[in-house]
């Protein structure tokens, strides 16, 4: 069974050239280098990784992605809260769709500036990977719109959105 941060990995893993180790991978979604190795191993038993190869598979990710992480990590919501802006309230899908009068979906962070609906992110270090990686930062939100739901128009444009990022490797 997977848990949040092997997807926090899995995007990482998506955007980094094939040139990683476990420490750089740990060091960048705030684990530590024995907890970044088991999800490596979490991630290779369910396939969607091949570290003897150093690859993603990126049709089985983006599968997994769009179509099974909702079940995998149900959506949680809570009250009103201050945090960072996710789903559709934040890039790359609140620059595509308009504003509603709606309070945002956030994550929890003391450290945020919009205040909206509490959304418990896939893991804790969410948001702190968030601030210092804007391209993980988006998938994210991209992943928490189509976890919400809702709209089939917004979970159509974040599996499509999301899909363009995970479709060519990164470059070595």
């Amino acid at each position: 069974m997977l848990k949040g941060q092997d997807i926090l990995l899995l995007l990482k893993l998506c955007d980094e050239p094939s040139d990683w180790s476990v420490r750089s991978l740990a060091d960048a979604i705030d684990l530590d280098p024995a907890g970044a190795h088991r999800a490596l191993r979490r991630l290779e038993e369910a396939r969607l990784v091949d570290r003897s190869r150093r690859r993603v598979n990126r049709a089985n990710a983006r599968e997994f992605l769009v179509h099974a992480l909702k079940y995998e990590f149900p959506p949680r919501q809570g009250g009103m809260s201050r945090g960072l802006p996710t789903a559709w309230a934040a890039p790359p899908l609140s620059g595509i769709l308009a504003s509603t009068d709606e309070p945002p979906l956030v994550w929890p962070d003391p450290k945020g500036n919009v205040r909206g609906i509490a959304l418990e992110p896939l893991h804790e270090s969410a948001p702190r990977v968030a601030r210092k990686d804007p391209a993980i930062a988006e998938e994210l939100a991209l992943l928490d719109a189509i976890r919400v739901g809702g709209d089939a128009r917004v979970r159509g444009l974040a599996a499509e959105e999301l899909a363009k990022r995970l479709r060519a490797p990164a470059p070595a």
